[in-house]
């Protein structure tokens, strides 16, 4: 082929990602042959009940999990790098220059023992052969990029002395410190108030428009990943149970757990007084899966032979594809209207 037609590599591509974690009598099986890829300058949520294997599939992307008691499996790559390739210098350089994470609660992941200025112009400087004035001087252009006030003052600040929402605002200002090509959001708006969340959520769709970045959005509100995402990756027990982009999936979905999880948040066709919808039943033991769909013991369209075999992954569209063997049944219980 002619390497002038020939595609970029995506910024991120998994294939067959498999994660378990020893220590207990038996292996947890986190995730289980996950495939996905991420096109630069694209945003992908992950969305799923807790448990599913999200944040699990993040941190593999740093291989930040305990090495010791780790085991991953399949094929993980980064800006064509291979992570599970490289030592721990390399490691060390490439976390927060190339890829870089926002994390759920900043208050945990932010050091309380010095100033989140000094934070983010010790990461800046570790990366780049730059003075600590220079560094500085680019940690308060990064605080008044995410439109935190007064921010000369809160560079001196500590973790404790901001708010929730200030915290993340920083926390995202630390994550872009050193131009990373690729935004790893682990839940960044769980613990804040609503209005915080939606200030939050268009901060970072304007960031990633503005920085060309390529995200992956880890949350378990499908609202926000319709706000934020180009496609979207349902998760369930540690596989993807239904890709495709964001407003195929909530005007098409076609497995029974996308179908579920739509009917379980509020939204505009949902009369007033009228109960939630729940998913019945509890998410399988991770340590002891079934060898059929995980999701058959809480499914209407479920048959013996969901149980008896992992379903194939059906092509349902370009771009939209569902491991279920019923999803042309689950096309008539799907919400008609999902705001």
């Amino acid at each position: 082929m002619d390497a002038s037609l020939s595609y970029p590599e995506p910024m991120v591509s998994l294939r067959e990602l498999s994660v378990s974690f020893a220590g207990g009598r038996k292996p947890v099986h986190a995730v289980s042959g996950v495939s996905l890829e991420v096109q630069r300058g694209e945003v992908v949520a992950l969305i799923g009940e807790s448990g599913s294997g999200k944040s699990v599939t993040l941190r593999t992307l740093l291989r930040l999990h305990p090495e010791r008691r780790t085991r991953i499996g399949g094929q993980v790559r980064v800006a064509g790098r291979d992570v599970l390739a490289m030592t721990q210098a390399e490691l060390v350089d490439f976390r927060g220059k190339v890829a870089s994470m926002i994390f759920q609660e900043p208050l945990l992941a932010l050091d309380p023992v010095y100033s989140v200025g000094a934070q983010i112009v010790e990461s800046i400087r570790r990366h780049e052969p730059v003075s600590a004035a220079e560094a500085r001087q680019r940690a308060l252009e990064l605080f008044e990029r995410v439109r935190i006030p007064s921010p000369e003052r809160r560079l001196a600040a500590y973790p404790h002395e901001m708010s929730g929402g200030m915290r993340q605002r920083a926390m995202i200002a630390l994550a872009l410190a050193c131009r990373p090509q690729l935004l790893l959001a682990d839940e960044p708006t769980t613990a804040l108030d609503a209005t915080v969340q939606i200030q939050i959520l268009l901060l970072l769709r304007e960031l990633q428009r503005d920085l060309g970045l390529s995200v992956v959005f880890v949350t378990h509100d499908i609202g926000a990943a319709v706000e934020v995402a180009d496609r979207i990756a349902v998760m369930y027990a540690g596989r993807i149970v239904e890709e495709g982009t964001a407003r195929e999936l909530i005007r098409s979905p076609r497995h029974p757990y996308t179908i579920a999880l739509l009917k379980s948040r509020a939204h505009g066709a949902l009369a007033r007084g009228s109960r939630l919808e729940t998913i019945g039943g509890a998410p399988p033991d991770l340590s002891a899966l079934p060898p059929g769909c995980a999701f058959a013991e809480r499914c209407a369209l479920a048959s013996e032979a969901c149980r008896a075999a992992q379903p194939p992954v059906v092509e349902l569209a370009p771009g939209h594809r569902a491991r279920c063997i019923h999803t042309g049944a689950a096309a008539a219980i799907a919400p008609v209207v999902v705001a």
